[in-house]
């Protein structure tokens, strides 16, 4: 389970209400404190059972070189809320709502798109619809087809008893007994069981489907001319490191394995998470505008 390090936001950080012509997106706003914003500006994307506090410990960080950052709810998480449709929680209907924040939140500047975990299938979905034009895509902890180890076992068990059981259920018998075995503050508890509960049961289940069921398109990816990165911790238990590390070569991305870190490394390593994602964004602007500057 991932969990902030911290729920109390920073100087900087501030929640906002993201309204596009696909409904209203619940997000963090990140803009330096000093400064001005001189560098494309960046979208964050969760994983299945998190949400845009996820990158609480990063955001400062990515925001004081120069950006705009937002992290989001995706359709039917925590504070965005979504149908009952199922349709609306297939990763193509998903990464759709991603495809409009970007061009909302670029207001027609490229943005480098992050996607962790199950967000990375999503975002993933954007970038290789063509709809809009990304600065630079980076997969985190994310691989190229379904989940693998425990945490699709984790996948199946929110497919087997949110139906039939509810949320609650899976909160006592499966969240809360995670995070204290992990002896997370009695805060974090609160903010998780929160934010399981404000969860679309039915956006659960049909994004755990998806997980569990993902094909890989890698190689569609690898045709899009965008700059990747593959960015994960070193003991990651969702995808391997090997899946992941093969992933990268064939999609001729560059590769960063966080020393130390799990599944979460915006949440477990978060300097050495952001200062990795400052590097490679300030690397594909040069790219982009060296690139610019030879066809002109």
């Amino acid at each position: 389970m991932s969990t902030p390090r911290f729920l109390d936001l920073p100087p900087g950080v501030a929640p906002q209400k993201i309204e596009t012509p696909l409904g209203t997106f619940a997000a963090l706003e990140a803009l330096p404190v000093s400064g001005v914003i001189e560098r494309w500006p960046a979208l964050l994307v969760p994983g299945l059972t998190g949400s845009k506090e996820d990158f609480i410990a990063v955001l400062m960080t990515l925001a004081h070189s120069g950006r705009r950052v937002v992290a989001v709810d995706l359709r039917g998480q925590f504070e965005t809320p979504g149908p009952d449709d199922r349709e609306a929680y297939t990763c193509p209907a998903l990464g759709a709502d991603v495809d409009m924040l970007a061009q909302v939140i670029g207001g027609g500047d490229p943005v480098h798109l992050v996607g962790h975990s199950f967000g990375g299938l999503v975002a993933r979905e954007a970038v290789i619809d063509g709809r809009t034009r990304f600065a630079s895509f980076t997969l985190m902890s994310s691989g190229p087809s379904a989940i693998e180890g425990p945490r699709a076992i984790n996948g199946r068990k929110i497919l087997e008893e949110v139906p039939t059981l509810g949320l609650e259920h899976v909160w006592h018998h499966r969240f809360e007994p995670d995070a204290l075995a992990n002896d997370v503050s009695d805060e974090i508890v609160a903010f998780l069981h929160r934010r399981l509960m404000s969860n679309s049961p039915t956006a659960l289940v049909c994004m755990a489907e998806q997980v569990l069921s993902m094909g890989d398109r890698t190689d569609e990816l690898r045709q899009i001319e965008v700059p990747t990165l593959v960015l994960y911790g070193e003991h990651d238990d969702g995808w391997s490191p090997e899946t992941q590390s093969e992933m990268a070569a064939r999609l001729g991305a560059e590769c960063v394995v966080v020393p130390g870190a799990v599944h979460s490394p915006n949440v477990e390593a978060p300097e050495t998470t952001a200062a990795a994602l400052i590097r490679f964004w300030n690397a594909a602007e040069k790219h982009f505008l060296d690139t610019r500057s030879n066809v002109m």
